[in-house]
């Protein structure tokens, strides 16, 4: 309440109190117990293989030298990882995340790894020097484990020399530009950094008033709260499935770094992460 004087009383109502006290006694033990597992339920966990894991328990901080995190999220940046980078046979499946929610039914079996095809956050590490690790991310992950997620993967990974990549794909709808884009200029990268990250971006910068969401939000917003050097490519498409024209914007992305070897891949290769795209549209009016 204010008074005359502009002076704010805070305001006491019996009523309101004596709501919130029939409230909690309404609250009975069947249904604590039910929140309870159901944040169990919703919890994110980290598996890493065996070689990795006596590798973190050798370390005197329990944590994973790694140089370069690369982390997709989406169809066509999970897809551009699996084609020009995980195609050589120059990586192994060191690790996965498993999670449950509405959207996400299938990952959550902590100990075993997710079956081909099924909705996941596998984890691959190069296998000359080992350094480098990859996340790639094709299962949704909620508001509300996203901090779990980063704090997950983070906290098993040394903080020094340690520099992030995250590719995400976004449809045009949601980009805001008082300027009209001709078919000819989609798709497009437009990139964010964190005010560690030195190195030169390829690409011009999101403009305002757009935002990221989700997990590359979640993921930039830790690296720049502890001063880890992250940057974001997002690609805006029009095509809502996976394209191998979109896939190609990524390139760009990791042009600077040497840790990275980008192998074009075969036609048959691109055709078996684009399938599906033909498909989509060839059934939209039937």
């Amino acid at each position: 309440m204010a008074t005359f004087f502009g002076e704010v009383l805070s305001v006491h109502s019996r009523a309101v109190e004596e709501d919130d006290r029939e409230d909690e006694e309404s609250e009975n033990e069947e249904d604590v117990e039910i929140r309870r597992e159901l944040e169990e339920k919703r919890k994110v966990h980290l598996k890493w293989c065996p070689e990795v894991s006596q590798a973190v328990e050798a370390c005197t901080d329990k944590t994973l030298l790694c140089s370069h995190l690369i982390i997709a999220v989406g169809t066509n940046a999970t897809g551009f990882v699996s084609a020009f980078i995980l195609n050589s046979a120059s990586w192994n499946r060191v690790g996965w995340l498993s999670l449950w929610n509405e959207r996400n039914r299938g990952s959550s079996l902590v100990n075993s790894p997710p079956a081909p095809g099924e909705p996941s956050c596998m984890i691959y590490q190069q296998k000359e020097g080992g350094s480098v690790l990859i996340c790639q991310c094709t299962c949704y992950v909620a508001e509300d484990q996203l901090f779990q997620w980063t704090e997950k993967v983070f906290a098993c990974l040394q903080k020094r020399g340690l520099t992030v990549t995250v590719l995400s794909d976004a449809p045009i709808a949601e980009y805001k530009t008082s300027d009209y884009h001709h078919g000819s200029d989609i798709p497009f990268l437009r990139a964010l950094k964190t005010s560690a990250y030195k190195e030169v971006v390829n690409c011009p910068f999101l403009e305002q008033p757009n935002i990221v969401t989700g997990l590359p939000a979640a993921v930039l917003c830790h690296c720049q709260i502890h001063g880890i050097p992250a940057v974001l490519y997002q690609s805006y498409s029009d095509v809502i499935s996976a394209d191998s024209v979109t896939m190609e914007t990524y390139k760009l992305a990791l042009t600077w770094t040497k840790s990275i070897k980008l192998e074009p891949p075969t036609t048959d290769i691109l055709q078996k992460f684009t399938r599906g795209c033909d498909d989509v549209h060839g059934n939209l009016y039937t």
